[in-house]
């Protein structure tokens, strides 16, 4: 009896011990909790986990053509740049913050006294927005996958003999992005008798600085954020200020909707930059950064999505730009010769990618996001730490599966998307003609002066 008794002690013991020692993959103590939900501030890694093990891993099996033959004969890959520092006014207020935290807060929290004695603030003005180390790496990795998921595109051959184009924003982050994607490939092949030419062209990656009906109705309106600004006065957000201002012992009225943002920003930036799961993580929990989440993503809407026509309709000259590269490879590859651009490297910023992704229908929800439907929204498909991380990406490949059979595949982030409202069957991989005649309307105007012009003149 003591034997068995001793037995189930030890048997005991060990499924105790399991219990409090089990370390769920998910969990992991490096990354924030709310991580998930840092918008645009996101890290690529929270996009894809897989790549936290692995940062070159690729699965071609996702690609999925209809059959054996289909061969990639185009790809386009318009990518947002790497990971930056905060711009100008965002250190400005995460300076504003760290001052009222080191002069008002008198919390006991053992984060508040890391923050108070251990943290220093090191961010500086001059920063503003420019490329960090993680940002170049990020795209020297994307390169090498993406050598690996279209290895007869992103090819050492295609580069050397100039089938591979590069364009980039004149902003210091992209064009640094850009010399970082190819580094990856020269780095990769061992390349040093030859470099590789890039294009700036803000007219293609910064399409909305010379949208002028974009600028005056929306980027310089003020009324155009009415739905974040009754958000950020409404009961959620006010809800997040009180709770940091209690985490922090201060008065309510020094955590305004800027400094909650401050807040998240440190939160965001440290981890993004440094990858540190900062004190300052700590002044959220997971509701609270649910709500930061969706203010952000109502002044990404209204700012850029689909919350104003011109919106989308500002990438109309990259649109454009993008089917003439697709029907140039068609031609040449229906002609029987090379085609001579293999691949097209576009890098700009989430700005970018964002009117375009909403001008292909991408994410759209039955409803609008509003200041009142934070609740009905928490499923929604408008979600852009979902889509537009840091080195985020629309990758655009053209196939030929044979006897005049040319398909185009969309993926975003290096996953497979499907067009909206193109049904049928090899959804993810459609006849090229389907996708065309699917953006007919679009393709046959869209035209960047006539959508962007402020008075139109009447016909």
């Amino acid at each position: 009896m003591l034997t068995f008794l001793w037995k189930f002690s030890v048997f005991y013991f060990f499924i105790i011990w399991a219990l409090f020692n089990y370390v769920n993959p998910e969990d992991n103590l490096d990354i924030p909790t709310i991580a998930k939900y840092f918008n645009t501030k996101g890290r690529y890694e929270e996009v894809n986990p897989y790549l936290r093990e692995d940062i070159l891993a690729v699965n071609r099996s996702i690609l999925q053509p209809p059959s054996p033959q289909c061969q990639e004969i185009h790809l386009i890959a318009i990518i947002r740049h790497g990971t930056r520092y905060p711009t100008t006014k965002n250190i400005k207020d995460m300076q504003q913050l760290y001052n009222i935290v080191m002069h008002n807060a008198s919390g006991e929290a053992s984060f508040l006294r890391e923050i108070q004695t251990q943290w220093a603030m090191w961010y500086t003005e001059d920063m503003d927005g420019r490329l960090v180390q993680k940002g170049v790496n990020e795209l020297k990795h994307l390169a090498v996958r993406l050598s690996k998921l279209f290895p007869s595109l992103v090819s050492e051959e295609n580069l050397r003999g100039g089938r591979v184009k590069f364009i980039t924003s004149s902003k210091h982050r992209c064009v640094n992005s850009t010399l970082s994607f190819k580094a990856g490939l020269t780095e990769l092949w061992a390349i040093k008798d030859q470099e590789f030419d890039h294009a700036v062209n803000d007219a293609l990656m910064r399409f909305f600085d010379n949208c002028a009906k974009f600028v005056n109705e929306v980027e310089n309106n003020s009324s155009s954020l009415m739905e974040l600004d009754k958000f950020k006065e409404g009961p959620e957000m006010r809800r997040v200020q009180e709770k940091i201002a209690d985490r922090l012992r201060i008065q309510y009225n020094n955590i305004t909707d800027d400094m909650a943002e401050a807040a998240l920003y440190l939160c965001a930036y440290e981890f993004a930059i440094k990858t540190v799961n900062s004190p300052w993580c700590r002044l959220f929990d997971e509701v609270d950064a649910q709500v930061m989440e969706y203010a952000n993503d109502l002044k990404q809407f209204w700012k850029r999505g689909y919350g104003y026509d011109i919106n989308s309709k500002s990438s109309c000259i990259l649109f454009h730009d993008v089917f003439s590269r697709l029907d140039k490879a068609a031609i040449d590859n229906r002609s029987g010769q090379q085609v001579t651009e293999a691949v097209t490297v576009q890098v700009g910023h989430a700005e970018t990618l964002l009117p375009l992704l909403t001008l292909l229908g991408f994410f759209k929800d039955s409803e609008a996001l509003k200041s009142t439907n934070y609740a009905t929204q928490t499923q929604r498909s408008f979600r852009t730490s979902h889509m537009l991380p840091y080195a985020a990406n629309l990758l655009l490949v053209l196939y030929d599966c044979g006897a005049g059979d040319l398909r185009l595949q969309p993926l975003l982030n290096e996953k497979p998307v499907t067009f909206p409202l193109l049904a049928g069957q090899q959804v993810s991989m459609p006849l090229y003609e389907d996708v065309k005649e699917h953006y007919r309307e679009l393709l046959q105007g869209c035209d960047f002066e006539n959508e962007c012009q402020l008075f139109k003149h009447p016909a």
